[in-house]
């Protein structure tokens, strides 16, 4: 029975072991039945975590424009070791984060109307919404309005991307809840 609700939830789309062990446990498996289930199938390789957050990384990265804290958060949820996710998430440097958070940027300003300080917020909400950091979301909209029109360009000129990013961050941080 274990076996059968595995290899339906794997037939679906990869799982990691915890979504595994979730969908035994609401279907009443004891926890050792569902640990000797787990653990054959990670010993035969069907299911391993590292491989399903690099191909999770890789394909919400490319696909979704995500960017690492939200792919870590996603990884989390999905329960992947912190371990097997930072080295999955090690695989995007900083460079392809930027480059994918400007190819965005890039997407959405051919369709984008208004006055470019409200372009502006738009973006660099959407950015941060995928999880962007403030500094790189705002220096891939400043760099995208400087290189889209004279108006827009005059616009970026202004704008102080490490002050807005220091500002952003000190904001952030105000806003966490205190443990």
């Amino acid at each position: 029975m274990a076996r059968e609700i595995c290899l339906r939830q794997l037939a679906v789309r990869p799982r990691t072991r915890a979504e595994l062990a979730d969908a035994l446990a609401k279907r009443g498996i004891s926890e050792e039945v569902s640990a000797e289930v787990l653990d054959r199938y990670d010993e035969v390789g069907i299911i391993d975590d590292a491989a399903f957050a690099r191909a999770w990384v890789s394909s919400r990265h490319t696909g979704r424009g995500l960017a690492r804290r939200a792919l870590a958060n996603e990884l989390r949820r999905k329960g992947v070791d912190g371990e097997v996710a930072t080295e999955a998430l090690g695989e995007l440097d900083e460079e392809t984060e930027a480059a994918t958070a400007r190819a965005l940027v890039d997407r959405k300003l051919r369709t984008a109307r208004g006055e470019p300080d409200a372009v502006f917020r738009r973006l660099v909400g959407m950015l941060a919404r995928k999880g962007y950091p403030p500094g790189v979301a705002i220096r891939a909209v400043k760099d995208a309005l400087a290189a889209q029109s004279a108006e827009a360009a005059e616009f970026a000129e202004q704008i102080d991307a490490d002050a807005l990013a220091d500002a952003e961050g000190d904001l952030e941080r105000d806003s966490r809840p205190l443990d």
